[in-house]
């Protein structure tokens, strides 16, 4: 079968691929004072000055130009494991693992292209035991006899609290809910997320809750067993 045709140019990457390496440039100031055995207070701090501007110079130029690398090879990246079209003469070779560009997911059923450096994609990059970047979300679904169901859906092994972005939400909607039971003044439902001394103040409200419930079950035991040996 013939391939498919794509309106799409492959991106084209730059010759110069290296980032911008500007190098400091003296003035004529300088040369002039980099001679002389003393300087007074203001041809010091104009030296340094002009000096510390050019060294800003030449930080700026290298960020942007690191930037501009960055997006070739983010560009390059995304054609390659991206929005390449798939090529049907090789579709045979791709899923033996033949061809690396065109691999598709070695989970049972799924048709999605296998992210770099995986026989998996995103949806089951958690089936591959050998990576080390993503865990699940542990956002308790239901509960069962077996123990609870979690979403399982892929996350950054970074991330914290370990939930994905609609379970994070969900969550901060929980947090907002019990402190309005508990009496407490929340910001507008548009701020989902309390502020930290709100969650600390009802931490605190709680411990000393359980800890008055504790002193006072404690009293009634000791009265009852002075009760008891009378």
């Amino acid at each position: 079968m013939a391939a498919k045709n794509n309106t799409l140019p492959p991106p084209s990457s730059s010759k110069n691929d290296d980032p911008s390496t500007s190098a400091i440039t003296p003035s004529q100031e300088d040369a002039y004072l980099s001679r002389a055995s003393h300087l007074t207070r203001q041809e010091l701090l104009r030296l340094r000055s002009h000096r510390l501007k050019e060294l800003t110079k030449c930080y700026k130029d290298h960020y942007w130009g690191f930037m501009e690398h960055l997006k070739i090879q983010y560009r390059e990246y995304y054609w390659k494991y991206g929005v390449s079209p798939f090529k049907q003469d090789n579709e045979v070779a791709a899923v033996e693992g033949g061809d690396d560009n065109n691999r598709r997911c070695a989970s049972v059923g799924c048709k999605l292209k296998a992210m770099a450096l995986t026989s998996f994609c995103h949806l089951h990059i958690l089936s591959d035991s050998k990576q080390r970047l993503y865990k699940a979300c542990t956002y308790v679904i239901k509960s069962a006899q077996a123990g609870p169901i979690t979403c399982g859906k892929p996350i950054l092994r970074s991330t914290t609290p370990s939930l994905c972005t609609v379970h994070f939400q969900k969550a901060q909607k929980h947090v907002t809910r019990a402190l309005r039971k508990a009496g407490l003044n929340v910001t507008s439902s548009s701020k989902l997320a309390p502020k930290f001394h709100v969650i600390v103040a009802e931490y605190v409200r709680q411990i000393q809750s359980k800890r008055r419930a504790a002193l006072k079950d404690n009293k009634h035991k000791v009265a009852i067993k002075e009760e008891t040996a009378d």
